[in-house]
């Protein structure tokens, strides 16, 4: 069985495309190809481009006391 890379994990969006560009009000997207489309649409053409996506900030650890870890 093959394993899933991220690309393939994150769904499809013309907000990551590598064709399209965020457009200035930030609700729309300027397509190469279709022209303006909505940022969570996508089409045939779609080209996964990594550098586009802003990655989740990470939980906050929680905090630990010695008695925590005493028995």
């Amino acid at each position: 069985m093959k394993k899933k890379t991220d690309a393939e994990k994150i769904a499809p969006k013309c907000e990551y495309c590598a064709y399209g560009r965020l457009s200035p009000d930030k609700e729309t997207v300027l397509c190469e190809k279709k022209g303006v489309v909505e940022r969570d649409g996508h089409c045939r053409k779609y080209k996964y481009d990594i550098l586009k996506r802003e990655p989740r900030r990470p939980r906050k650890l929680q905090s630990f006391s010695e008695e925590d870890f005493s028995l």
